[in-house]
């Protein structure tokens, strides 16, 4: 015979749990057995109208046109404020930025003479092969990414 799940007692190492799964056990076996409640603990009461909450259909659904009202929220034009609120952190963004190009400007003025020798160092020969080479890869990619931003502006502007 083959033992039902109901009847699978799980092994615990600590009796405290042990008894606290029993306790639910009981609670769920009586509940679904319609005994009086009347002889429960607290624990058992609460056990029971956990079991009971959980045996019962939800008592609202989900609207028919859920998807669309969703979708038309989601699809909705922000309204005014959200608008200023971003037009307001666009303009900060815009503050910050140019701050941090004028001070990479002074940076370089100030100190420019003691590292620059160094990047100058760095860079290749301009008369050797792979200067060719990487001036083609840089090229394909500047072109790639121009041409990227000109496709997207054209599809933007057919919708």
């Amino acid at each position: 015979m083959i033992p039902h799940d109901e009847d699978h007692i799980p092994t615990f190492d600590d009796a405290a749990l042990e008894r606290e799964w029993q306790a639910q056990e009981s609670a769920m076996r009586r509940e679904r057995l319609q005994l009086d409640p009347a002889g429960d603990d607290a624990r058992s009461r609460c056990y029971r109208l956990i079991a009971r909450s959980l045996r019962q259909p939800l008592t609202e659904s989900l609207p028919a046109d859920f998807a669309q009202q969703l979708a038309a929220r989601v699809g909705a034009v922000p309204s005014p404020a959200a608008s200023a609120s971003a037009s307001f952190e666009f303009k900060l963004m815009l503050v910050l930025a140019a701050t941090m190009a004028v001070a990479a400007i002074a940076v370089i003025a100030i100190y420019g003479s003691a590292w620059l020798p160094s990047f100058a160092a760095l860079a290749p020969n301009p008369q050797a092969p792979a200067t060719h080479w990487l001036l083609a890869l840089a090229g394909c990619v500047g072109a790639s990414w121009l041409l990227g931003l000109w496709q997207q502006r054209t599809h933007r502007h057919q919708r």
